[in-house]
């Protein structure tokens, strides 16, 4: 990965960091010299995250388990691990995927898949600004999806979030632009996470289809999309905010 020297020593805020992109996140900005503090409803995944980084030898981050959905016990774990420091980015990464047909959604399938895939990020961008404000700035990236954009069927909830993300980056772009403070979104593809390759290995043809779309033959990988949030991080995109960035391999 390319070397930053500008995240050296930064406090980095990563949610969703117990596996997938948000795993291969946490050991970029730790490789990047970066303080990472890291946010997961899965105990287990933030247990190995942590060891794996502490086996490589890096700095060990700081973690917590805490269920995103509930923004008081959140904002509470974010200040714990923060224990003072101001904090240079926030990567709001935390999602769920889970597809889901039209007519089985309920109000309470809603309301969940709101909670775990769009308020938290609000609510954590509302509680590291204040910090990021009296340091005179920092980074918010958020994760989108190109899936709303493919018009992807089976996931109308998840898509519909998705946009909204890309909406939520642009107001807030907006909103903390003076202060400094710059929030863009990371719009991936199909990222062959250990979830993902499993149901590639289930589905042979799925990816050799997906493959067809796209312009690059070659598949996504988690480090691709943190190769991403370390240069939107980095001072190597300082004019850069209220954008979405998709690293996609070429489908949309």
């Amino acid at each position: 990965m390319a070397s930053y020297p500008s995240l050296a020593g930064r406090t980095v805020v990563v949610t969703g960091g117990g596996g997938g992109i948000g795993a291969a996140m946490v050991e970029a900005f730790a490789r990047q010299g970066s303080q990472v503090c890291l946010l997961d409803v899965d105990a287990a995944g933030v247990r190995r995250t942590l060891q794996a980084i502490a086996a490589s030898g890096l700095p060990t981050p700081d973690g917590a388990v805490c269920d995103l959905r509930d923004i008081a016990a959140s904002v509470a774990a974010l200040e714990r691990l923060l224990d003072g420091r101001t904090p240079h980015a926030l990567i709001n990464n935390a999602g769920n995927d889970q597809a889901q047909p039209l007519d089985a959604v309920t109000v309470a399938d809603w309301d969940d898949r709101v909670a775990v895939n769009l308020r938290h990020a609000f609510f954590l961008a509302q509680a590291v600004a204040a910090p990021m404000r009296r340091a005179g700035g920092g980074a918010i990236v958020n994760l989108g999806s190109i899936s709303w954009r493919m018009g992807v069927a089976g996931v109308p909830v998840y898509a519909t979030l998705k946009a909204a993300v890309e909406g939520l980056t642009r107001s807030l772009a907006r909103e903390l632009g003076t202060d400094g403070i710059r929030v863009n979104t990371i719009a991936p593809g199909w990222v062959l996470t250990e979830r993902q390759m499993a149901k590639a290995a289930a589905d042979p043809a799925k990816a050799s289809r997906y493959l067809e779309r796209q312009c690059l033959k070659a598949h996504l990988y988690p480090a691709h999309i943190a190769e991403m949030a370390l240069w939107l991080c980095a001072e190597e995109s300082a004019m850069c905010t209220a954008q979405t960035f998709t690293v996609d391999g070429g489908v949309v």
